[in-house]
């Protein structure tokens, strides 16, 4: 990556500030803009991006904000990267993720940015992830409330959809992400505020937030449905309500790339998509590679729509991919060979859809029962932290799963798109879940996931109710797999794998069915792209402002690792991620994260799966040190969840705070 030192403008940083909402709450905001702007007679004025989020300004996003903002800043722009009500600096509460009260916020906070003396009047907003839903959520509202203020977002790995695209249910089924990442927000939401920005204060805001610490784990459980909670905040139920300009940007190592296709299939006004084959972070410095040069691209973004300058980015193609070459099944990833396709408008007119009927393939047995720890191959739902949290070799997944591989290929092919599958099964129980992988199978044999779906049988069309299946009465059901670019060479073949597991990536279902397969009246269509639209790269190399000066004094580390028990058969999945102990050379602050996860469950029986995740956070300097312990635990039986949590807080080695939680949610749809 290029580092910049020199810019159009001279910048100035403000460390520190606070907005005052209407109800006396303080959100507390860093800030880069040029220097010329804070000028009293100069009478310049600039544009504004927000990022809006929960995560911390002053160290968890700390990094990647000095490679991104001060950048904007020295083109001209005014950027704010403001903590969330019940965050970092600011004052309050956070209750959960997405709620009203923290889209009603972000519009105070825009309305704030127009009022200043130093703007032009005009905002937009970007963010990835939490502020990727937030942008396009805030863009639902706000022309409404005020229009013609917020003209454009840039949304990052995020989704239209919180049900279906988002951490907690994927097909229906519940998504072990759910209790993963309750935890990663159980341990950050009781991060400490910086007493070197608020003061004194800072113990009693700590103090009340440790007290008033959501269970979110417990929150997003009692939703199993696509019921108001989840439509709250899902901009799909009315795309019509974004007037801002929308680009839409993720990649194929991510959780959250099909959202990327619908948006612009269905957002009514102007739109571009970038899909590369990155995992869940910024493209300027993301893996695997190749990175590219996204603050110059964004700049062409906010030019146009923020400045009215022609850019031309707007006469380009709406949406860019990267089709990803073959490759080996691994854990982690530096770099994925491909190509970038550029597609005129989405859906693409060079994608073309075929149908491959299944029962003329060569199929292993149509009666299926896997083991319940099906799915060890699975890696991260996903991909964040970039340790090796990849699907590995699925061999091991396949051997236990119904396989049907297609012949050998006689010429390379491209698929673009969203696989779909039909398929027609009958239940021995009246609970069942399936899960369908399209694996890419080498001459050496080599199995690499290319994409998956899963499916609870008893919500298959994501429906507001359940329905209990009828043993041994046949039925029929579509899965769309996530889309993907990938493009298979000749000889290879490809090969779906069906399981009626698929954990840890999923829950169990309640029981543990026998499914059976009518091959013959069950298919596959592809999406095979006709490689027309190949294109050099359409960017430049990557660049940033210069980085943060830190220091580590214990250095990342992350494993990931599958163990079998030979007594009992009893699979765990144990994840360690290290984040390091650092020390942030500007303001001396040492911070230190350590989360380790633990997922099992017994071949035969899924009453037996658990889920166990303790985060370590401290943080201090000299003689003020704090330190919390978070544990997180979900089990079950037939009729309900337990939710069983604890956590401690220590202030220079003395306990100030510990709660216990133990939480019964009935099983409603899984």
């Amino acid at each position: 990556m290029k580092i910049k030192y020199q810019f159009p403008h001279a910048i100035k940083e403000i460390e520190h500030g606070t907005i005052i909402l209407s109800d006396g709450c303080r959100l507390a905001y860093r800030m880069w803009l040029p220097a010329a702007a804070l000028a009293d007679s100069a009478g310049f004025t600039v544009p504004a991006i927000l990022e809006y989020l929960p995560y911390r300004k002053r160290d968890g996003t700390a990094v990647r904000d000095q490679l991104t903002h001060p950048y904007f800043a020295g083109h001209g722009y005014a950027c704010l990267r403001v903590d969330m009500r019940g965050c970092g600096e600011s004052d309050g509460l956070l209750a959960d993720e997405y709620l009203q009260q923290e889209q009603d916020d972000a519009i105070e906070v825009i309305r704030w940015i127009t009022q200043q003396p130093w703007s032009s009047g005009k905002v937009g907003m970007m963010g990835i992830s939490w502020g990727g839903f937030n942008g396009l959520q805030i863009a639902a509202q706000i022309e409404a409330i005020q229009p013609d203020t917020l003209k454009a977002v840039i949304t990052l790995c995020s989704t239209d959809n919180r049900f279906t695209d988002d951490i907690h249910y994927k097909g229906g089924c519940m998504l072990l992400e759910n209790a993963g990442w309750a935890a990663t927000m159980f341990s950050y939401g009781a991060a400490a505020p910086d007493p070197l920005l608020v003061g004194a204060g800072w113990r009693e805001l700590w103090l009340q937030r440790l007290k008033n610490m959501p269970l979110l784990l417990k929150n997003w459980l009692q939703h199993q449905t696509f019921d108001a909670y989840w439509q709250h905040g899902s901009v799909c139920c009315d795309y019509s309500k974004i007037k801002a300009a929308v680009y839409a940007i993720g990649g194929w190592g991510d959780a959250y790339s099909n959202a990327i296709p619908r948006m612009l299939e269905n957002l009514p006004g102007p739109k571009k998509g970038l899909i590369g084959p990155w995992a869940h972070k910024y493209p300027h410095f993301a893996v695997p590679g190749p990175a590219i040069g996204f603050l110059q691209e964004a700049l062409r973004w906010w030019d146009y729509w923020l400045k009215d300058i022609d850019t031309g980015v707007m006469d380009e193609p709406q949406m860019t991919l990267y089709l990803q070459d073959a490759v080996a099944p691994q854990a982690s990833y530096a770099q994925r060979p491909g190509n970038w396709l550029r597609e005129v408008c989405w859906p693409s007119p060079h994608v073309q859809a075929l149908t491959v009927p299944l029962g003329a393939a060569d199929a292993s047995c149509g009666i299926l029962r896997s083991p319940l720890g099906t799915g060890s191959a699975c890696g991260e739902y996903c991909v964040i932290w970039l340790g090796p949290e990849f699907p590995t070799d699925q061999r091991a997944d396949d051997a236990v799963s119904l396989t049907v591989d297609l012949p050998a290929l006689q010429a390379p092919i491209a698929l673009v798109g969203a696989a779909v599958l039909k398929l027609r099964l009958r239940c021995d129980s009246e609970h069942g879940q399936l899960a369908v992988r399209l694996n890419d199978v080498s001459v050496d044999g080599a199995s690499t996931r290319i994409t998956y779906g899963v499916l609870n049988l008893n919500l298959p069309q994501n429906e507001s109710s359940p329905r209990k299946l009828i043993p041994g009465k046949w039925f029929d059901v579509t899965l769309q797999l996530d889309d993907v670019g990938y493009r298979l060479p000749a000889e290879h073949r490809l090969r779906i794998a069906i399981s009626s597991a698929y954990f840890p990536l999923v829950w169990p279902a309640r029981a543990h069915a026998t499914l059976e397969f009518d091959l013959a009246q069950s298919a596959i269509t592809l999406p095979l792209h006709d490689m027309q639209t190949v294109s050099a790269s359409p960017f430049a190399e990557p660049e940033a402002a210069a980085p943060l000066a830190l220091r580590y004094q214990r250095s990342p580390a992350s494993r990931r690792q599958v163990v079998s028990d030979a007594m009992s058969g009893r699979v765990t999945t144990q994840i360690h991620d290290d984040f390091g102990r650092y020390c942030f050379d500007d303001h001396g602050l040492v911070v230190e994260q350590v989360c380790d996860e633990e997922y099992s469950i017994l071949p035969q029986d899924p009453l037996s799966a658990s889920s166990e995740q303790r985060w370590l956070y401290k943080a201090g300097r000299g003689d003020w040190q704090v330190e919390v312990k978070s544990v997180l635990r979900l089990t079950a039986d037939a009729e309900h969840f337990l939710v069983e949590a604890e956590q401690t807080a220590w202030e220079n080695g003395r306990q100030v705070h510990h709660q216990d939680w133990r939480e019964l949610v009935r099983r409603v749809a899984l």
